[in-house]
């Protein structure tokens, strides 16, 4: 649907713990034929563009021929509390300004939704900045053998990346709408789409 370009499309917070579905869930958003700006694929772009100077020097040995080498820094940031909150003080903002030149392509395009595709949005404090949130959800037997079938993944890593995001519990206490992913696509594109249908019924923000 298109609204007036002077309008601001109605802002969709998409977000998930790990290994709940989320990237599925953003696609099926996508082949309803709204936008979706992909936090994860910004930050792969920054690690190539000229942040990766900058996190080299902050991190010596993190990145290789001038990009960013993500599972080295995972290995630098990881339980290091502190190295973590410097490294999210150079990447949030750079993430947050293409999120805001997005939604400006969107409104004038005409867009009626947007959707903000952002693993941490709660952890970031997100959720202010959109008008709905969707949580992508999987009972923790599901999300665990998902996430452990991953190539390199072991159980001690997927603990420490849990213990850095919040409970699906508390995303899902904090959602407008949950997406239960365990259930198979096709229950997870109606379950998109009745999502769709019922902010089409909201007045656009401005």
């Amino acid at each position: 649907m298109k609204a007036e370009t002077s309008t601001r499309p109605l802002v969709i917070g998409l977000t998930g713990s790990i290994g709940m579905g989320k990237s599925t869930t953003a696609d099926l958003f996508r082949a309803e034929g709204v936008p979706v700006y992909d936090s994860d694929r910004a930050v792969h772009e920054i690690y190539r563009g000229h942040a990766a100077a900058r996190i080299e020097e902050m991190f010596p040995g993190t990145t290789v021929d001038g990009v960013v080498d993500r599972a080295r820094l995972a290995a630098r940031v990881l339980g290091d509390s502190e190295a973590l909150r410097r490294l999210e003080a150079l990447v949030h903002p750079l993430v947050a300004a293409g999120r805001e030149e997005f939604l400006e392509d969107c409104r004038r395009a005409g867009e009626r939704f947007a959707v903000f595709d952002i693993p941490l949005l709660f952890e970031i404090g997100a959720q202010k900045d959109v008008d709905a949130v969707v949580v992508v959800s999987a009972p923790p037997d599901v999300q665990r053998s998902r996430v452990l079938a991953r190539p390199g993944m072991t159980a001690e890593k997927f603990a420490a990346i849990l213990a850095k995001q919040t409970p699906d519990a508390e995303k899902r206490a904090g959602a407008d709408f949950v997406v239960h992913s365990e259930c198979g696509l096709d229950s997870a594109r109606r379950e998109v789409r009745l999502i769709l249908e019922e902010l089409a019924r909201r007045e656009p923000s401005r």
